[in-house]
């Protein structure tokens, strides 16, 4: 019963958060009356880089900033809740909002593709899976960050951390990709950072089984490492009863 109410809280704790789902679908809705080449438009990638980067920095919000910095947290874990539990159930409750609606999202594009005949769906399955895979990845490293940050800003801390990373990263690889020092941070970041990379290889169907796998285990040991750390981190911290 714990599990259930906590995972509930989890989805339902910012009334927000359903406005998002709904502008979030219409959205994908209006982009077919855009005035593009029917051609030239991949939804699964639209979907891969919206809702599986951007959707989990929205969602986790504050998630244990905003428990930690009014003293509920320590109401949650003597009720009695574990530590390790309450993140675990908490990304439960991400995940199943991020599912929720990438199916939903999905659906639509699906629809209006069949209805008008815009854009391409190709390997719509395989980005579905992709953005669901970033998504989960994203939104326990935001969660991660929640630990530590207080109320919401891991988000804008995670959401400003993309962007440096990815202009650091254009950066290198346009005036100096050939440096051993360069090709050596590149790798640290392609495979210790959000794998949107390794997913977006992976979502393009251009590969042998073999590695696509390896990719999507990539993804998901990287997901559990920035899971374990969260609740390493949240598991030492001492919390107060009072608002901070």
């Amino acid at each position: 019963m714990k599990a259930y109410e906590l995972i509930k809280e989890t989805y339902l704790r910012k009334s927000l958060f359903r406005i998002i789902h709904v502008l979030w679908l219409f959205i994908y809705a209006s982009l077919f009356l855009a005035p593009w080449p029917p051609e030239l438009w991949n939804w699964g990638q639209f979907l891969f880089g919206w809702s599986g980067c951007v959707l989990p920095i929205l969602l986790s919000a504050g998630i244990f900033g905003d428990d930690i910095a009014t003293g509920r947290i320590s109401v949650l874990v003597t009720k009695p809740v574990k530590i390790t539990e309450l993140y675990i159930y908490r990304i439960l409750g991400l995940s199943l909002q991020g599912t929720l609606s990438l199916l939903l999202s999905a659906g639509i594009i699906f629809i209006l593709h069949s209805a008008t005949n815009r854009g391409s769906i190709d390997h719509l399955g395989l980005w579905l899976l992709a953005a669901w895979l970033l998504f989960n990845n994203f939104a326990i490293l935001s969660t991660s960050i929640s630990v530590v940050l207080r109320r919401a800003n891991n988000s804008v801390a995670l959401f400003v951390g993309i962007i440096f990373v990815y202009i650091l990263f254009v950066s290198m690889m346009s005036f100096a990709r050939e440096n051993p020092v360069v090709v050596m941070v590149m790798d640290i970041l392609k495979y210790t950072f959000p794998p949107f990379e390794l997913l977006y290889k992976f979502a393009n169907g251009r590969y042998e089984l073999v590695k696509q796998i390896s990719f999507v285990f990539h993804t998901v040991v990287l997901t559990t490492i920035y899971g374990l750390v969260g609740i390493i981190i949240l598991n030492k911290r001492e919390f107060r009863c009072v608002r901070d």
